[in-house]
């Protein structure tokens, strides 16, 4: 367990895998239903739990395969105060929701402690709106409030890692960076771009993070990208100081656009070979990122290709 206030350096040699897109994999390939995309109310389902478990056994083992170490999370992207609610949860039982939501990873993670050297477990923020709004009416002091609830909780729950994740604009980002300083939690901010290689309310990928550390004294442990394919990714990786500070990727198995992706009601799962070499000469381009993973439409086979890659 790192120390309460940090994520552990990277050291060579050493990389984390994370897990691919839940919501997607559980609602288009197992037949869930998940009401505002939230995954925790499936903890309350006996066959949902079960098939969840297979889930993260096969990712896993990919990390296992590899000789990886894992840094795990997935249940808790809605668990905050807003989507409780639309969700008809109570304060308390959506705090509930959290701490179930962790300890469901820890009881999973248990089953590999002889099998992979690490496995840390985080937990995820997902923003205040929906991920593709632009959420401009936001204000930093708005979301430092509002991602303080489910940040505490987290801190309960002692995670190794809180990641905001799917966040598209600076003034939440800042806001949840000062929360989860205040709070004492290790954040991690992981930024969706969108088809013109840029956050959905405006800024670019360099703008969005030299903001927000120079708004935050650098709170956030490190950043991400999320939610988007390399087509969409590549052409904001740039040279700059900047760079340095984005540890990893997650990136969508498929090549269309998100909203489009929304509306077609099946999974898309792209070609894991090809996205596995992309993330593989992302990775020996910039050998610092060291946290690798998926997002919509990717599980297992596409993580086992992108850890083949990188390794």
């Amino acid at each position: 367990m790192p120390d309460s206030n940090s994520f552990p350096a990277q050291k060579e040699g050493l990389f984390y895998l994370m897990e691919g897109g839940s919501e997607t994999e559980i609602l288009y390939k197992h037949g869930f239903e998940l009401p505002e995309f939230a995954m925790f109310p499936l903890l309350d389902n006996p066959k949902a739990v079960s098939k969840m478990r297979d889930m993260f056994r096969d990712y896993l083992d990919v990390v296992a395969k590899y000789e990886m170490c894992a840094l795990m999370g997935g249940l808790d992207y809605r668990a905050s105060p807003d989507w409780g609610k639309l969700l008809g949860y109570s304060a308390e039982g959506l705090s509930d929701a959290n701490h179930q939501s962790i300890e469901f990873l820890r009881e999973i993670a248990n089953e590999y402690s002889s099998d992979i050297t690490d496995i840390l477990i985080q937990g995820l923020i997902g923003p205040r709106g929906d991920a593709y709004e632009k959420n401009l009416s936001i204000t930093e002091d708005e979301s430092e409030d509002y991602h303080s609830v489910q940040l505490t909780t987290l801190k309960e729950a002692n995670v190794d890692l809180a990641l905001a994740i799917t966040f598209n604009n600076i003034p939440e980002s800042i806001g949840v960076a000062r929360a989860a300083k205040k709070i004492g939690v290790p954040l991690a901010i992981s930024l969706t771009l969108d088809s013109n290689s840029r956050l959905n309310s405006g800024p670019s990928l360099a703008e969005a993070i030299s903001i927000i550390d120079s708004k935050t004294n650098s709170a956030p442990e490190f950043y991400m990208i999320n939610c988007s394919h390399p087509l969409e990714y590549e052409p904001a990786i740039e040279s700059g100081d900047w760079i340095n500070r984005i540890r990893g990727v997650r990136p969508n198995a498929s090549k269309m656009e998100k909203l489009s992706l929304c509306q077609i009601g099946h999974l898309e799962d792209g070609n894991p070979v090809e996205l596995g070499e992309q993330c593989g000469d992302l990775s020996r381009r910039y050998p610092h990122m060291d946290i690798w993973g998926g997002c919509c439409g990717t599980w297992d086979k596409h993580i086992d290709q992108i850890a083949k890659n990188i390794k």
